[in-house]
């Protein structure tokens, strides 16, 4: 199906909802409805908390512009596929994989893709025996994450040992689920991968510089928080092999269409993956919009691109 038979479709651009990360599916929601407007779709934006299901299930095809869960973990991927309504990215599977972290550092190694050392809390029979071990194997600075949130909610980096347990306990109650990563310090890089006739192709690489003490929250979503270099100042050999291993754990999930990867370098550029997005954010402060510009695609051409991954078939 060519553009001009997808502009002959009805499309649902779906945004906002439940998630810890509502505002910033709004934000995208807009933008992504806005270009596709000047793209010449007929086009609707839907908040399902706002105005429920069933505008939904009437249109052609759904662009998926929700953040976080029950928006980017399979859920609505699911659903959609229960009343048989294309989407747009990846499927019930692939997202299922990207949003467990655990899950996904455990294929990534399989696959072998660098990734940070971790420990799980799910495999200790108390908290306090999880931290002690944790500060045996994994030792300070370590970083303490959620197993299942996006944009870097619940994330800390912790230093000192008396920190530590206060931190895991808090996590805990927040989040239920988490993890202890080690701590690398290095170039915080992201690479969008976006598929071309049919391929996946690695974007320039974007070295993140934020005036926090890493991507955070407030650095994602802040104006002037974040110095966005691209491309990243890496040696070429690394830089190719970040690529490379981007692609790698894109294909690794299964995901269809687009996915931004996460990675963290150490001192000497190495590069480990930490996790893949399957639903980048869209905002006028994103990452992948970005990387797609310094690849020499504009806005309204990456969402085109983006709106032609619901015709292909899915994990």
């Amino acid at each position: 199906m060519d553009d001009q038979q997808l502009k002959d479709k009805k499309i649902i651009v779906l945004c906002g909802w439940i998630s810890r990360e509502r505002e910033v599916s709004l934000r995208s929601g807009k933008k992504i409805y806005s270009a596709l407007l000047r793209k010449g779709y007929d086009v609707t934006l839907i908040d399902p908390k706002m105005e429920g299901w069933e505008p939904v299930l009437r249109g052609d095809i759904v662009f998926i512009a929700l953040h976080g869960k029950p928006g980017e973990d399979g859920t609505i991927q699911g659903f959609l596929e229960t009343f048989n309504v294309p989407y747009t990215g990846s499927g019930v599977l692939a997202s299922s994989l990207a949003m467990n972290k655990l899950i996904s550092k455990k294929m990534f190694i399989f696959s072998g893709i660098p990734t940070p050392d971790y420990l799980s809390m799910d495999d200790f029979e108390s908290i306090d025996d999880f931290i002690s071990k944790s500060m045996e194997y994994i030792g300070l600075p370590a970083v303490v994450k959620p197993v299942s949130e996006g944009s870097s909610i619940g994330v800390s980096i912790v230093k000192d040992a008396d920190s530590l347990a206060p931190v895991v306990k808090d996590t805990v109650n927040k989040f239920d689920r988490v993890f202890i990563e080690k701590y690398i310090e290095g170039r915080e890089i992201t690479i969008g991968i976006i598929e071309l006739d049919g391929k996946p192709v690695a974007l320039p690489i974007l070295e993140l510089v934020p005036r926090n003490k890493f991507y955070d929250y407030e650095a994602k979503y802040t104006a002037g928080f974040t110095e966005f270099i691209i491309p990243a100042r890496m040696d070429k050999e690394k830089y190719t092999l970040a690529q490379e291993l981007a692609l790698k754990a894109h294909k690794a999930l299964g995901c269809t269409g687009f996915s931004r990867v996460d990675l963290i370098t150490d001192s000497n550029d190495n590069p480990y993956v930490l996790e893949v997005n399957t639903i980048p954010g869209m905002t006028e402060l994103s990452d992948l919009p970005a990387m797609a510009k310094a690849y020499g695609i504009d806005y309204d051409d990456l969402v085109e691109i983006m709106l032609q991954s619901a015709l292909r078939e899915k994990v």
